[in-house]
């Protein structure tokens, strides 16, 4: 096991000990065991970190059937760097800058130690080295939305010609669907909604028709679409199956038992490998949130933020100490 000599024993982190709202749950601790690695696992030393709303969902239990035992550090994104690799990791070594989404599974026992702390201890498969153009933040803001926005197109076997509607565009996942299905799969027409205040950024992405959701119903438009991405959930397959063309698909990422293609994401660093040259060359963008980064100290704050739902793109934390 290659090593660098100064990885301490215990690290900080941000732990929950019982499930409930984040705000009342999460408590900062400067005395976590660092996570051990296995033979195919590297440790990182944490820069940044991203939010989603798995991490505030799985905190309330919604999936305490499956989830690792308490208590538990938070956090599936992370970019780091490198401070030690297990016996069987051949990607990287130590002093790489790498990212990914930790929890190759996101519900079946995902990892105690999440990107929450200093260090955190991740499968080699599941990372990739971060793009030399992007930032620590930028980078992790990207895994977790990234994979989820691609696995869903590959489901449904987008191509090159077929035209999306994304319900959701300014958010983590949606911002990134549009940026893939125009840049990445081709598609002939991307149209998506948000409220009045981001229809710019839905332009600057790559939309050739932004739908103000407060104005307009997109079910009503006269175009259909060959595919609906529904990032939002809450009641829209109904009105996106009216949206669709007749041998059209609707995919969800946000609606479990409807009659949308529900996609679970699963953490794959060959995903990431395969767009880096499309974030290298800068095609496929990362969007922040302009209220990241937020300080590590400021976690809670981080995730009241997320849950409001207004958030545009992605919420980060940075630096970790």
């Amino acid at each position: 096991m290659a090593t660098t000599p100064s990885i301490p024993s215990h690290i900080k982190a941000w732990v929950y000990s019982e499930y409930g709202n984040t705000e009342d749950i999460l408590k900062f601790e400067s005395n976590i065991p660092i996570p051990q690695i296995k033979e195919d696992h590297v440790l990182i030393k944490v820069v940044a970190a991203a939010l989603n709303p798995i991490d505030y969902k799985r905190a309330l239990g919604f999936f305490k059937n499956t989830d690792s035992p308490l208590p538990t550090v938070p956090g599936y994104d992370v970019a780091g760097v490198v401070v030690s690799v297990g016996s069987q990791v051949r990607k990287f070594k130590v002093g790489d800058e790498v990212y990914g989404d930790i929890n190759e599974d996101p519900l079946d026992n995902p990892k105690t130690v999440g990107s929450l702390a200093e260090y955190t201890a991740v499968e080699e498969k599941l990372l990739a080295h971060k793009p030399s153009n992007l930032s620590f933040v930028e980078a992790a803001s990207l895994p977790l939305a990234i994979i989820t926005a691609y696995q869903g197109l590959e489901r449904v076997e987008f191509s090159a010609g077929q035209s999306v509607l994304v319900l959701g565009g300014a958010g983590g996942v949606g911002s990134l669907v549009i940026q893939l299905a125009k840049h990445v799969f081709g598609a002939s027409k991307v149209a998506a909604t948000a409220s009045t205040g981001k229809l710019d950024l839905l332009r600057n992405l790559g939309a050739d028709l932004a739908i103000d959701y407060t104005k307009e119903k997109f079910e009503e438009l006269e175009e259909k679409f060959d595919v609906v991405y529904d990032t939002v959930g809450r009641g829209e397959i109904e009105r996106a199956s009216k949206a669709v063309k007749e041998s059209g698909k609707v995919v969800t990422v946000a609606a479990i038992g409807t009659s949308a293609i529900f996609v679970k994401r699963i953490s794959d660093g060959g995903v990431l490998e395969k767009l880096q040259p499309y974030l290298e060359s800068g095609k496929v963008k990362p969007i922040l949130d302009p209220k990241s980064p937020f300080l590590f100290s400021q976690t809670v704050e981080a995730f009241a933020h997320l849950k409001t739902n207004r958030a545009i793109g992605k919420v980060v934390i940075h630096p970790i100490p």
